[in-house]
């Protein structure tokens, strides 16, 4: 099987676990810089262009594509689709997955639970959807925000205001979230391949941190998932149209909650911990997939 992997860099963990998978199962796997990819639209001459070479007979394409080329990486997967190589994650459901808001919108859609959430727009709403969502703290998130970057613990309604302001002068948008005081700092990864959760850890924020991000200190564990977790991760990751993800969840006290799911998850962190072999189980899930088409 001919394997494309959409990847800016061949030497990060995950791209590079991906492409050893998949030639230790005796797939013809290349790497491509999708940002270096070109297309050529047209009736019966739509192409994509690499190099200065066509890229074609491609039996699948393996999107690893970055939060900040959201828009240009998305727009080569669509041509990628458009010319019919099946794709284990669309175009749409990627971009679902980096609009929080958006996903947020569909989870609830589908019943899925997470901290309440409020939106708006004009500064003059801004008591009453702090009201709305409830007590403080409250979590102050950046729509655009990675890694717990963009994010802030407002202690006070005073506090909240002003940062909703602060923002609002520089044009971002924002969500105000619940604070979930039970968590302490503690959430959970689990990566779904399929209808399954193939890999799952805890991660733990460091004393005086209230985000678990393991680049900003927080430390991994090894974690049971309950049914439930497992259930509502892999729900999760369908309604959004995903086939592979990284599914962010945190205990409470009316169960688990979902905070966000990552379309391109890190592989690195997760693998290191459980021993799971994750890149493997995508490459098989490809496997199975496209012999059914």
């Amino acid at each position: 099987m001919n394997i494309t992997i959409l990847s800016r860099n061949k030497n990060l963990y995950s791209t590079n676990r991906l492409y050893n998978a998949g030639t230790k199962r005796g797939h013809n796997i290349i790497i491509v810089d999708y940002l270096r990819c070109y297309i050529n639209i047209g009736q019966n001459q739509s192409a994509i262009y690499y190099d200065g070479k066509k890229l074609d007979n491609c039996d699948a394409i393996l999107p690893r594509i970055g939060a900040s080329q959201t828009s240009y990486g998305t727009a080569i997967v669509r041509q990628f689709q458009m010319m019919g190589n099946y794709c284990i994650n669309t175009s749409d459901a990627i971009k679902a997955s980096r609009d929080k808001l958006r996903t947020l919108q569909i989870l609830t859609k589908h019943g899925i639970d997470m901290p309440v959430t409020g939106y708006a727009n004009h500064t003059m709403d801004i008591h009453d959807v702090i009201e709305k969502v409830g007590k403080t703290p409250l979590i102050m998130k950046l729509l655009q925000g990675t890694q717990g970057n963009g994010m802030v613990l407002a202690e006070t309604v005073k506090a909240a205001e002003s940062v909703m302001n602060a923002f609002k002068q520089v044009d971002a948008d924002i969500l105000v979230q619940e604070f979930i005081k039970e968590s302490s700092g503690i959430d959970i990864r689990a990566i779904v391949v399929g209808n399954k959760v193939v890999a799952a850890m805890q991660r733990v924020a460091p004393v005086g941190e209230f985000r678990s991000n393991v680049h900003r200190g927080a430390t991994t564990q090894h974690i049971n998932l309950t049914q439930e977790e497992e259930d509502i991760a892999v729900q999760s990751t369908k309604v959004l149209g995903l086939n592979v993800a990284g599914v962010d969840l945190m205990r409470s006290k009316r169960g688990p909650l979902v905070l966000e799911v990552n379309s391109s998850p890190g592989l690195q962190g997760i693998e290191l911990l459980t021993g799971a072999d994750v890149a493997g189980e995508i490459i098989s899930f490809i496997e199975k997939t496209c012999d059914k088409k």
